[in-house]
């Protein structure tokens, strides 16, 4: 598809993708976090609370064949994280420790402190795989039990890298690079930019997502603040996302290391068997050296994203570990 071809869908996401949830603003540590939970939530007290988290460059709507599928099982929130979707997309700050995935995981657990709840199980996806890693060794507490998707811990990526990494991850080394310039590049044609991420990640087409997903990660992304510049919002923040994981994000892993903190619940991992991590990293042993509790995991027959192109798969794991 040349740049020329790809245009803005004014499609909108039918509601039944999210019938039995409402969605709500949430004004945590400073920023709006929306987040769409399960409706009627005070009469559903019973259910375990599972909590979804997206990655780049898309929001919470990656979950909705998910979360349909698992809404009598578990109160669910599935939030935007800062920087994404409808959540606050303040800009950066200078050591980027705003979108640091600390600061992300801080909004999580605010946000569920505003739904009064103690403890939950976590599932991440992507950069929501991050946050969700940094959220169990925040708050060890607080996490049931983790699944991480299509990720290995970010520390042991950036040691890993070499040349065949760079070419495959070169989003990680051009997003981190001095703003404005990786902003102004991608906003030159921002959903060319969109479609290419989508489609390259193990796949080769974004056949997975439905047009109205796809509207949703356009309309996000090319949002407009009441002062329109140069430089779309949901860009710069998706920058500061991989500029904060390139530095304060590793700084926090080390310490965490040299401190010994782990996570300590359970975890599965899985991960694509089209994609770098299963390309290049053993992602079953590098979680096993952050655990303390048991791992388990395997490859799927899928590219990056999981839970779109294997809904069926990913509900049927949750289901299982997530008791």
């Amino acid at each position: 598809m040349s740049t020329q071809e790809i245009l803005p869908s004014t499609s909108e996401a039918p509601n039944v993708w999210f019938d039995g949830f409402e969605k709500r603003q949430f004004n945590v540590n400073g920023v709006v976090v929306c987040a769409r939970i399960t409706a009627n939530w005070l009469s559903q007290l019973e259910k375990p609370v599972l909590v979804l988290l997206h990655g780049f460059p898309q929001t919470h709507v990656m979950w909705h064949r998910v979360a349909q599928a698992l809404k009598n099982d578990y109160r669910l929130v599935l939030p935007d994280l800062r920087g994404y979707g409808d959540s606050s997309h303040a800009p950066g700050l200078p050591d980027h420790s705003n979108y640091s995935k600390r600061a992300m995981a801080q909004d999580v657990a605010g946000l569920l402190d505003q739904l009064n709840v103690d403890d939950f199980f976590l599932c991440g996806h992507d950069r929501g795989g991050r946050v969700a890693h940094r959220l169990a060794v925040d708050f060890p507490s607080r996490v049931l039990k983790l699944c991480v998707l299509d990720i290995a811990p970010t520390l042991d990526m950036y040691k890993r890298t070499d040349m065949d990494f760079a070419r495959a991850y070169y989003h990680w080394f051009h997003l981190i690079q001095p703003s404005p310039l990786p902003e102004k590049m991608i906003g030159g044609n921002v959903l060319h930019y969109l479609h290419a991420k989508l489609g390259g990640w193990g796949s080769g087409n974004t056949s997975f997502i439905e047009p109205e997903a796809m509207a949703e990660y356009e309309r996000s992304l090319t949002l407009q603040p009441e002062q329109a510049g140069d430089i779309l919002p949901a860009v710069h923040t998706a920058c500061e996302d991989y500029r904060a994981s390139a530095g304060i994000d590793l700084v926090h892993d080390q310490e965490s290391r040299d401190q010994g903190l782990k996570v300590k619940c359970d975890l599965l991992v899985l991960w694509g068997e089209k994609g770098v991590v299963n390309r290049m990293f053993k992602p079953l042993e590098l979680w096993q050296a952050q655990c303390a509790g048991q791992v388990s995991g395997h490859v799927v027959p899928s590219g990056h994203f999981i839970p779109e192109e294997l809904p069926e798969v990913t509900i049927t794991e949750l289901k299982t570990f997530m008791v």
